[in-house]
């Protein structure tokens, strides 16, 4: 997996936060959704490299795309439920480790929506297109680079234009998988009494081009 991205993050939008890139070459795990016939299913570790196990994971949640929360079951190494329709789908869940790093992952299916629900999100900055803006609570940042991987076996690294969205043209069939994480720069949480000073965002969008 290639490094994670590093964020950048302008003064106009957000002055007081700051979102650095993770260590180079680390070990970058995430969450990502995809629809296999009506269910919805949410895979732990990287497209190509499954986690045989999940990860313990609090605060899992599911949306539909109504924004109604959707009761999520594990199944062996993945979370599955059933949306009612269609639409772009979200999960997030939360990751404390004994080294005192926490991490709040967040993945999103479907590139129809032009909004963020998530805290850290790529949105399409058209319904079904092709260029994406990333939004860190609801303003636009500008990240160095973001990773893509399909199923397929097709990646790339894609960098941001000038105005912070990236694009690229998906031209295999496929499941696609978009990734960025960060951490957050002199963040602090503090979670079931424990206090986590190194805090960190993962973030990917799913969609799949038909054959």
């Amino acid at each position: 997996m290639t490094t994670s991205a590093l964020l950048s993050i302008s003064r106009r939008f957000v002055p007081t936060l700051a979102l650095l890139a993770l260590v180079q070459n680390a070990h970058a795990d995430y969450l990502w959704l995809q629809r296999t016939g009506a269910q919805a299913q949410v895979f732990a570790g990287e497209l190509h490299k499954p986690l045989a196990q999940l990860p313990a994971l609090s605060d899992a949640k599911a949306v539909a795309p109504d924004g109604k929360a959707l009761d999520a079951e594990t199944a062996g190494n993945h979370f599955a439920f059933t949306p009612a329709n269609a639409g772009d789908l979200r999960f997030t869940a939360t990751r404390a480790e004994a080294d005192g790093v926490l991490t709040y992952f967040q993945a999103r299916s479907g590139r129809l929506e032009t909004k963020a629900v998530n805290d850290l999100e790529l949105v399409p900055t058209e319904a079904g297109g092709n260029t994406f803006q990333l939004v860190f609570k609801g303003r636009p940042v500008a990240a160095s680079q973001v990773n893509v991987e399909t199923s397929e076996g097709w990646r790339r690294v894609l960098a941001p234009a000038k105005d912070g969205t990236v694009s690229f043209v998906p031209t295999f069939p496929g499941l696609y998988v978009l990734e960025v994480s960060a951490r957050v720069n002199n963040g602090s949480v503090t979670l079931d009494g424990r206090k986590y000073n190194d805090v960190r965002h993962t973030a990917t969008l799913s969609f799949e081009v038909a054959h």
